[in-house]
């Protein structure tokens, strides 16, 4: 488990084979949900390869855990990592529909924006959302990511490439205090 807050409601912790089952139950229990914004795990082949990826070191697979029962609230990824002087990331998430619109995905989040700047060490992290998911958007807003642009075509996601608008949080720390984890 990755550090939380006093107070906290979820957790984060890393991805594990052992999460094959409720994550996939969860995916497809909310297909209309997560659709057309990701693509998401939902056969035991997704899942071996979302799990290979997430065990690279440009990538990290989060999930945000209720407290009171280890349920799976959700998913936070952070893709993509550059390390070097762009210490940056992509970041993609998803609620579980049950979970939904209870403020677990913002805690989640929230926790998420603390591990990339304090233990990892990355500078910024981005989150490109498809214009039309207005959930979405609000939660970045919500933790303080501040829009930057508009990417067309930008994400082949459900068979179409998607416009997205590109959010991103940078580290408030004007200089490193702790020097970053290179793999």
């Amino acid at each position: 488990m990755l550090e939380t807050s006093p107070g906290a409601r979820v957790y984060l912790r890393k991805v594990r084979n052992a999460d094959r089952r409720e994550l996939i139950e969860r995916v497809l229990e909310g297909q209309s949900f997560l659709r057309p914004w990701i693509s998401a795990p939902t056969s035991s082949r997704d899942f071996r390869h979302y799990l290979r990826r997430t065990q690279r070191d440009d990538h990290e697979g989060l999930l945000v855990c209720r407290i009171d029962c280890d349920a799976i609230a959700g998913v936070i990824n952070l893709n993509n990592i550059v390390w070097g002087s762009f210490l940056s990331a992509s970041l993609g998430y998803y609620a579980m529909v049950r979970h939904a619109g209870q403020g677990y995905m913002q805690e989640g989040l929230e926790l998420v924006k603390d591990y990339a700047f304090r233990q990892l060490g990355l500078h910024r992290i981005e989150a490109n959302i498809q214009p039309a998911n207005r959930r979405s958007i609000n939660l970045v807003k919500r933790c303080g990511f501040v829009r930057e642009g508009y990417s067309r075509a930008f994400l082949h996601i459900e068979g179409a490439w998607r416009d997205h608008e590109r959010w991103a949080a940078i580290d408030p720390r004007d200089t490193l205090t702790t020097k970053p984890t290179f793999p």
